[in-house]
């Protein structure tokens, strides 16, 4: 492993071995039902709670990644999961059954990306063979800590984004078969000063343009040089406004780019506003649709750029502004 340049890891080794996306009945009604390992079609899974619900999602995901792999889990080396509830309890609670080493981390919507990360980086390094990068969310568990109670009623702004009920995971070692982890850059915190709760698209609009700008730089290459540049998940408005940035640079990424949160969902028939979010979004999409498609050789070279707004209720509520990050995973057929 070695710098390319700035935050940007270059990779010789790392692989998808085997990778598995679990999803809700709402996310198996959309464009791209069908193409996903299992579909849950109750919102609690036959569980008592919608948190234990969503536990069940990531517990199935990383049991299909193991059978899919023919692996056993003390096969596995590491885990590297997040959601986005408190302390993490939909991967601890969902996962402990495995008893696979375990880095808890948190990267809210990016935590996808971030895992896929740092699995590529310890696989190359050689301190692991295999690592599973996974994680979840849930509709009805991120309205209950980020918003409102479900039972509130409250009315849902246009900017607002809906929740995946999904889990994707994926097992990263190093087997000479595509799909290839090629390179990934870390993102940086940025801050554009919105506040609003139901508006997480604007809010992370200025971290995917930043990883993305570093990305192309350290990697010298360009928007044309990708097959896809996909975001998770921007929705219709952060979409926009990262077009609008890279436009200022006299850049059009907007031929190239897919966002998952616009991808999953279809919004003629759904009503889930602005677009489709939360942790699993990307990573259900990214395992159940664009793997596939790298391993095949359909596409050859894509970027997968997941976002994520790093807010607390807490500090929201006390006039705090919505930080977001956005960190770059390059993904290649050769």
């Amino acid at each position: 492993m070695k710098y390319c340049e700035g935050k940007t890891f270059c990779f010789r080794k790392p692989s998808v071995l085997s990778y598995a996306a679990v999803v809700g009945k709402a996310e198996n009604e959309g464009p791209y039902g069908g193409e996903f390992d299992e579909v849950v079609e109750d919102n609690k899974g036959g569980e008592d709670t919608w948190e234990q619900s969503e536990s069940l999602f990531q517990n199935k995901a990383v049991g299909h990644v193991l059978r899919k792999a023919d692996l056993t889990p003390d096969k596995i080396d590491l885990l590297v999961a997040g959601d986005l509830l408190n302390q993490c309890v939909g991967s601890t609670y969902g996962l402990k059954e495995f008893y696979i080493p375990y880095l808890g981390i948190y990267g809210a919507c990016s935590t996808f990306a971030e895992g896929l990360l740092l699995s590529a980086a310890l696989v190359n390094a050689g301190y692991v063979d295999t690592a599973i990068a996974s994680t979840s969310s849930h509709f009805s568990t991120a309205e209950r800590q980020f918003r409102f109670p479900l039972n509130y009623g409250g009315v849902r702004t246009p900017t607002a984004q809906w929740t995946a009920t999904a889990a994707g995971a994926a097992l990263v070692g190093s087997s000479g078969k595509p799909p290839f982890i090629r390179a990934a850059t870390v993102g940086k915190i940025q801050d554009m000063g919105i506040n609003d709760l139901n508006n997480m698209g604007a809010a992370m609009a200025g971290a995917a343009y930043d990883t993305l700008s570093r990305h192309f730089k350290h990697r010298a290459s360009h928007p044309e040089d990708y097959d896809l540049i996909i975001t998770g998940d921007l929705g219709q408005v952060g979409s926009d406004l990262l077009y609008d940035l890279f436009s200022r640079d006299g850049v059009d990424i907007q031929k190239y780019h897919k966002d998952c949160g616009l991808m999953i969902y279809d919004r003629d028939k759904q009503d889930v506003h602005a677009g489709g979010s939360g942790c699993g979004c990307s990573a259900s999409m990214m395992c159940g649709h664009f793997f596939k498609r790298v391993q095949s050789g359909e596409l050859k070279r894509i970027l997968y750029c997941a976002t994520g707004a790093l807010m607390s209720p807490t500090v929201v509520q006390q006039g705090g502004s919505i930080p977001g990050i956005a960190h770059c995973v390059e993904i290649t057929a050769e």
